[in-house]
């Protein structure tokens, strides 16, 4: 059996860090802000999500006044976001150090200052799994501060790294002459970007120059996504609520790319949070080392990527 690891360091750009490892996996997690899973690879491989590391990526200006000002950076890794989107709501800097707390010999729990202009908290739970069970759960909550409802989605975004390619299972239920799946477009998507390709069952996306940026949503019945940089692929699943009240004409997860990062995004259902009320959503992530699905056939690779995500 793999020995789990917890340990502070230092990082030479971030700053303050957890290191967190299962012999599986390996995670780097800031606390100098966020929460952020900055890093996350194979044991000694190299980092599959995307790091921000020239301040890129961010955003600032008037539509920040409300706030107090600053501006919010991608930093990039993983992150914890609410839906619809909406400057400033969304996008608040999360500048400021995030407290930690390790739980028994596996767990470690995340939590930001709150979000004052919102009146809502974050925190990000990371449990490790021994490598002989294989995987990580990640929950994310954020709980209402304020002395009334407010309406919001969790968001769960995993920036990669360039290079890469996605895989989205697209099939949906067999429903006859019915509709059976929703394939959402955002004004700024051109349908004949080559970075993106179809078989049968999913929708395959190469991270590289293009065009425009290139985004879409889906149901995504199955309830996960993959990308495959480096010769590894990470996997994460989730569970989709069928029928469920979702932002985006009701769509569960999304996925966005640009010529520097693509993002796997997955959302919890809509809906209005009382005051005090703490609400969940739960991924389950997992590093494959040796897979690269980049240079399998497109059926091959939802067949193998499938076959891992059953374990």
């Amino acid at each position: 059996m793999a020995t789990i690891t917890i340990k502070e360091v230092q990082n030479d750009r971030w700053g303050n860090c957890l290191y967190l490892s299962n012999g599986e996996a390996e995670l780097l997690v800031t606390l100098d802000f966020g929460p952020r899973i900055i890093r996350l690879s194979s044991p000694g491989g190299t980092n599959l999500f995307f790091e921000d590391t020239d301040s890129r990526i961010g955003q600032e200006g008037d539509a920040f006044a409300p706030v107090g000002g600053g501006r919010w950076n991608i930093y990039g890794g993983h992150r914890l976001w609410t839906s619809p989107e909406h400057i400033p709501r969304t996008t608040y800097p999360d500048n400021s150090p995030v407290e930690w707390k390790q739980i028994g010999q596996s767990t470690i729990v995340l939590s930001a200052v709150e979000e004052t202009w919102n009146q809502i908290t974050k925190q990000i739970e990371i449990q490790l799994a021994p490598a002989d069970a294989a995987g990580i759960k990640v929950v994310h909550r954020i709980t209402n501060n304020g002395a009334w409802p407010i309406s919001f989605a969790p968001w769960a975004l995993s920036v990669m790294g360039a290079g890469g390619r996605a895989v989205v299972p697209m099939n949906g239920s067999a429903n006859g002459l019915m509709p059976n799946r929703r394939f959402i477009l955002w004004p700024y998507t051109r349908l004949n970007d080559s970075r993106v390709s179809f078989s049968e069952d999913a929708i395959f996306v190469d991270q590289g120059e293009g065009p425009t940026p290139y985004k879409f949503g889906s149901d995504n019945e199955a309830g996960w996504a993959a990308y495959s940089n480096h010769g590894d692929t990470f996997i994460k699943t989730y569970e989709p609520v069928s029928g469920g009240s979702y932002p985006d004409f009701g769509v569960s997860f999304e996925l966005y790319t640009n010529s520097l990062m693509l993002e796997l995004e997955t959302l919890g259902e809509l809906r209005e949070v009382s005051p005090g009320e703490t609400v969940e959503h739960v991924e389950k992530w997992k590093v494959v080392q040796g897979l690269d699905v980049r240079n399998i056939a497109h059926e091959e690779a939802l067949v193998r990527l499938a076959d891992h995500v059953k374990k």
